[in-house]
């Protein structure tokens, strides 16, 4: 039996009554099941959407971008594979696994672990500037194996995305065009690092979601 393939498509329209729905007939009409909608961020005059969709088996993903962007005000952003649905609760699930988790790197490690699933990103680490330098504290089941050797943005004061092109960036993430964000955990020189291999960009309200989240999780652990 083959899996049927399911894809996470960001698109931002406009704003306006009725577009939803007309993306929604478009997606439909080329064998696409949505399973659910997540508004990323929404400002004056457009909207950016996260939807999670179903294509029947053999299905190409490129069909989903011809299908939207037939439509007048509509651009795909990214399109990537996806399991899971998203959650209208997920940051609330998160922390109540840490808050249940014993122990501070225990702690540290189930925010790792939900974070990429949570705040829809590839891998996600702790990382803490050392008198000897970048030291990973802890990391994702997808984080890669190669760290970066400097960390130039440490200490940090708040949740920003960060420079994916950097110097201090292994290549290896710029060669999968990882974007990247990170806020400070409890301290500026402690941050939690996300990585998006792939992109897309991270919207301001997806950073100051991180942010937020950041602040509630140090609170926890401290």
């Amino acid at each position: 039996m083959l899996a049927v393939p399911t894809y996470l498509l960001r698109v931002q329209l406009e704003d306006r009554p009725g577009s939803l729905g007309s993306l929604a007939v478009a997606l439909g009409s080329a064998g696409a099941d949505i399973l659910s909608l997540d508004v990323v961020e929404r400002a004056s005059g457009y909207a950016v959407d996260d939807l999670v969709v179903e294509l029947p088996p053999g299905a190409m993903p490129d069909m989903l971008i011809t299908a939207a962007e037939a439509l007048n005000g509509v651009y795909v952003d990214a399109i990537r594979p996806h399991t899971g649905l998203l959650e209208a609760h997920r940051e609330l699930e998160l922390i109540d696994h840490v808050a249940a988790a014993d122990g501070k790197h225990k702690r540290l490690q189930v925010l790792v672990d939900e974070a990429p699933r949570v705040l829809r990103v590839g891998w996600c680490t702790v990382t803490r500037l050392t008198e000897a330098g970048a030291e990973r504290v802890v990391g994702s089941p997808g984080a890669p194996e190669t760290q970066a050797a400097s960390t130039p943005w440490l200490p940090i004061d708040e949740a920003t995305a960060l420079d994916a092109t950097a110097d201090w960036v292994p290549q290896v993430w710029r060669d999968m065009d990882t974007t990247l964000a990170a806020a400070p955990l409890g301290d500026p020189r402690t941050a939690v690092v996300l990585g998006r291999p792939g992109g897309p960009a991270f919207r301001p309200s997806e950073v100051a979601r991180l942010g937020y989240l950041a602040g509630i999780i140090a609170t926890i652990i401290r």
